[in-house]
C-alpha cells in the first residue's frame, strides 16, 4: 500500500551565514552573489543571483543545483556524522541505533551488493514466470506491491476531505513508470524521444536479469501496451488539481459492484485492511480501466508487466549494474543528470527516509537551537497579523468572506522545527544477515502495516508530521489547516539569526507567507478552518477570485522557458499564487515591524531595506539547471522554475517597482492594470 499525503512543496537553501554590512546585525546579502552589470528591471534574477549562478556551476551529480540544494548538502553532511557515530559501534539488537547503523552499513557495502547482484530477486521473478492462472497472478501482484512493485492503482489512508477529523481509505490512478500520461501519448518530439529511450531501457533491464533480446523485446511491448492503456485513462496533472472532481466516496459494497471483476476482499486483506465500510476513489475511470486490463489482457502480457514492475521498483538494491542502467534512463535521459550522487549521499538519504524521525531527533538535538524556534514563532505571529491586514484591505471581498478568512487564518495549526511526539520504530526490523533487497521489503511491509495500525478507522492525528525535521522544505495541509516549517529549512539563506529584518522577512518571511497563502489559493480556499471541503465564500466572491487568478495563470503560460516551450500556468497556479501572497504579506509584515522599532533600518552597502527584502527573496531561488530538467519539470512540477519565481513573480508586486525605480522602459515592467491583484 502506497502512503498518500498532501502537502505543498517549497524548496529552500543554505550556505553558512557570512553577513555583509556594518553594525551589530549584518544584512545577510552577499554581494558576490549578485551581478550588478544587469539592470534590476531587465533581469532581476540575474541581477540578484548572477554571481551565485556563475560561481556554482552545475556538478555532474545534479540536473538542478540551487541554493536549496546547498542547504541539503550541508544537512546531509551533518546527518552523515550522526549516522556514522552509530554505524561504527555495536548496539543492542532491535534498538533504533542498531537499525540506523546496520541499514547504513548495508547500503554502503557495494562489495556485498554487487556479489549478490540479481540473485535476491530471482525467486520472485521466477514465481511470476511460473504463474498458470489469472487469479494466481493477481494475488502475487498484490503481494509484490509490498516488495516495491508498482500497481495499476495507488492506495493509502488519509483525512477525508469532507469529514476532516476522520481518516478514509483512498484509491487513485497509478501504473505509469514515467510518471505522467504525456510521456506515453504526446506527439511532441521531446516526449517521443523520451518514450523511445524508455523502450530501450526496459529491454536492457530485462537483458540484465538474463533474458535474451527476443524475450526482452516482447516484455517491453507488454509493458508499453499496459502502461499506454493506463495513460489514456489517466487524468493530467492539471486535472488532478481539482479537489471536487477527484473525490468519490462510496460504500464498499457499492464499490465492489461498480468495479466488479476483481477480488477486492483479497486485495484489502493482503494490505492488512479488513471489514472495510467506505472508501474514496479519486479517479474512477482509471481504476475501471485497470480492472479491465487485469481481466482482458493476455496472461503472458500481464506476467511480463508484473516482472517489470518488480524489477523497476527494486533497481536501487540489486547491485551497481542494474542501478546504473536505471540511473541512465530516469536521471541522465529524463533530467540530464550526468553522474549519480556518491554512494554515501544516497545511503544517508535512504536511512533518513526509512528512519526519518529517529535521524531527525538526533539532528534537532545538535543543530537546531531553541532561539531559532522562538524567533520563528514570532515571525509566524507577525505574518498572520499582516495577512489579516491584507485580507481586510481587499475591496473585492465581501465582509462575510473576510471575516471567515481571518477566522481560518487564526485557526492555523503551526508546526515549527520538530514533532511534539516522535514516531515509533519498534516494530521495524533491520537484519544485517539478510540481503538489502529483503530488508527493504521488510521496510515497505512495516510502513504499510503501520499506516493501517495508526490510521485505519481512527481519527486524524493532527500531530503527525508529513516531513521529517531535517527536510529542507515546508508545507501547508488543507485538511488539518496546518503550516509546517521543519528545522532543516531554518538556515541561511532563508533564516539568519545574525541578519536584520529586511533579510529575514524577505527570505523566511516570504516562505511563511507562501505557506499561509496556500490556505487561500485556488485549492486551499475551498477548505474551511476545520479542513473540510466546503464553499464558505459569499456569493460572487469566488468568481472574483477566479477572475484575478486567471491573470496569474495566463501570465505564466505566456512565459517561454525554452525556445518553443512555454510554462504551464494552470499547473503552477497554486504555487504562483502562494509566491504572490507570500511576497505581499511578508512585505507588509516587514513594514509593520519597521514602524514598531525605535531604530528603523537604513541604507547599508548602497541598498535600502526595501531593496534588501527583495534581494533576499530572489537569493532563495538561485540555481543552475539542465535543459532536460527544464523540460521535465515544466511538464510535471506544480512549481515554476527558479528563474520565474523571481522574474515572473516580482513584476506583480507594486513595492518592488518602488524599491528599484522600475519604469515602463524596463523589460520586466507590467502595466499596473495587468498585474495580479489578489492579496
Amino acid at each position: 500500500m502506497k502512503l498518500k499525503t498532501y502537502f505543498s512543496t517549497i524548496a529552500m537553501a543554505m550556505t553558512l551565514a557570512s553577513c555583509v554590512g556594518t553594525g551589530e546585525q549584518g544584512i545577510g546579502i552577499k554581494l558576490e552573489n549578485m551581478n550588478d552589470s544587469v539592470a534590476p528591471g531587465t533581469d532581476f534574477y540575474q541581477y540578484a543571483c548572477g554571481g551565485w549562478i556563475k560561481n556554482n556551476p552545475l556538478k555532474p551529480e545534479y540536473s538542478r543545483f540551487g541554493s536549496f540544494d546547498a542547504v541539503a548538502e550541508t544537512n546531509r553532511e551533518q546527518m552523515k556524522e550522526l549516522i556514522l557515530s552509530l554505524a561504527e559501534k555495536k548496539h543492542e539488537k532491535g534498538s533504533v541505533a542498531q537499525k540506523i547503523g546496520d541499514l547504513y552499513t548495508m547500503l554502503m557495502d557495494s562489495t556485498r551488493q554487487n556479489a549478490d547482484g540479481i540473485k535476491p530477486i530471482e525467486a520472485d521473478m521466477k514465481k511470476i514466470a511460473d504463474v498458470q492462472t489469472r487469479g494466481e497472478a493477481l494475488r502475487i501482484m498484490v503481494e509484490n506491491g509490498l516488495k516495491g512493485a508498482g500497481e495499476l492503482w495507488g492506495c493509502g489512508i488519509g483525512a477525508d476531505m469532507m469529514d476532516s477529523k476522520n481518516n478514509l481509505v483512498s484509491m487513485g490512478q497509478s501504473g505509469l513508470s514515467m510518471g505522467q500520461k504525456e510521456y506515453y501519448l504526446s506527439d511532441d518530439d521531446a516526449f517521443k524521444k523520451i518514450r523511445e529511450a524508455f523502450k530501450k531501457h526496459v529491454v536492457k533491464m530485462f537483458q540484465l536479469v538474463g533474458d535474451d533480446q527476443t524475450t526482452a523485446e516482447r516484455k517491453m511491448k507488454s509493458v508499453m501496451a499496459v502502461e499506454t492503456r493506463m495513460a489514456k485513462a489517466s487524468k493530467s496533472r492539471v486535472e488532478l488539481r481539482d479537489p471536487a472532481s477527484n473525490y468519490h466516496k462510496m460504500a464498499y459494497a457499492d464499490f465492489k459492484k461498480e468495479f466488479a471483476g476483481y477480488d477486492w476482499d483479497q486485495y484489502f486483506h493482503l494490505n492488512f485492511i479488513d471489514d472495510l465500510q467506505t472508501l474514496d476513489v479519486g479517479q474512477p475511470e482509471a481504476v475501471k480501466e485497470a480492472v479491465a486490463i487485469l481481466n482482458e489482457t493476455d496472461l503472458q502480457i500481464l506476467k511480463d508487466w508484473m516482472q517489470w514492475n518488480l524489477l523497476d521498483g527494486n533497481a536501487n538494491v540489486l547491485g551497481d549494474t542494474i542501478f546504473m542502467q536505471n540511473f541512465d534512463f530516469y536521471n541522465r535521459t529524463m533530467s540530464g543528470q550526468q553522474e549519480p550522487l556518491p554512494r554515501w549521499k544516497r545511503s544517508v538519504s535512504t536511512v533518513s527516509g526509512v528512519l526519518g524521525e529517529a535521524v531527525g531527533q538526533m539532528y534537532v538535538e545538535k543543530y537546531f537551537p531553541a532561539e531559532n524556534k522562538a524567533r520563528m514563532e514570532e515571525l509566524v505571529k507577525n505574518l498572520q497579523e499582516a495577512l489579516a491586514e491584507r485580507i481586510d484591505a481587499q475591496e473585492w471581498m465581501s465582509d462575510s468572506t473576510k471575516a471567515y478568512a481571518k477566522d481560518k487564518l487564526a485557526s492555523f495549526y503551526v508546526k515549527i522545527g520538530y514533532p511534539n511526539k516522535w514516531k515509533d520504530y519498534s516494530k521495524l526490523t533491520i537484519d544485517p544477515e539478510k540481503t538489502l533487497y529483503e530488508n527493504m521489503q521488510a521496510v515497505r511491509e512495516w510502513a504499510s502495516k503501520k499506516e493501517v495500525e495508526d490510521k485505519y478507522n481512527k481519527p486524524v492525528d493532527r500531530d503527525e508530521w508529513y516531513m521529517t525535521p531535517q527536510t529542507v522544505n515546508a508545507y501547508y495541509n488543507p485538511t488539518t489547516n496546518e503550516i509546517c516549517f521543519p528545522a532543516g529549512i531554518l538556515q541561511y539563506p532563508f533564516f539568519d539569526m545574525q541578519a536584520d529584518d529586511a533579510f529575514n522577512y524577505g527570505a523566511i518571511g516570504v516562505v511563511i507567507g507562501h505557506e499561509m497563502t496556500h490556505g487561500f489559493d485556488d485549492q486551499g480556499r475551498q477548505f474551511d478552518k476545520e479542513g473540510n471541503f466546503r464553499d464558505w465564500w459569499a456569493a460572487g466572491d469566488g468568481d472574483k477570485f477566479k477572475e484575478r487568478a486567471q491573470v496569474m495563470s495566463d501570465f505564466f503560460s505566456n512565459i517561454e522557458v525554452l525556445p518553443g516551450l512555454h510554462g504551464n500556468g494552470e499547473l503552477t497556479l497554486g504555487e504562483n499564487l502562494a509566491d504572490h501572497g507570500g511576497l505581499q504579506v511578508a512585505f507588509t509584515a516587514f513594514q509593520n515591524a519597521q514602524k514598531k522599532t525605535a531604530k528603523p533600518l537604513g541604507v547599508v552597502d548602497g541598498f535600502t531595506p526595501e531593496q534588501r527584502f527583495f534581494l533576499a527573496y530572489a537569493g532563495v531561488w538561485a540555481q543552475n539547471i539542465t535543459e532536460e530538467a527544464i523540460r521535465d519539470l515544466t511538464a510535471r512540477d506544480p512549481h515554476s522554475l527558479g528563474e520565474w519565481r523571481v522574474n515572473g513573480a516580482l513584476p506583480h508586486i507594486d513595492a518592488w517597482y518602488d524599491a528599484f525605480g522600475i519604469t515602463d522602459k524596463d523589460p520586466l515592467f507590467v502595466p499596473k492594470e495587468k498585474r495580479v491583484t489578489i492579496w
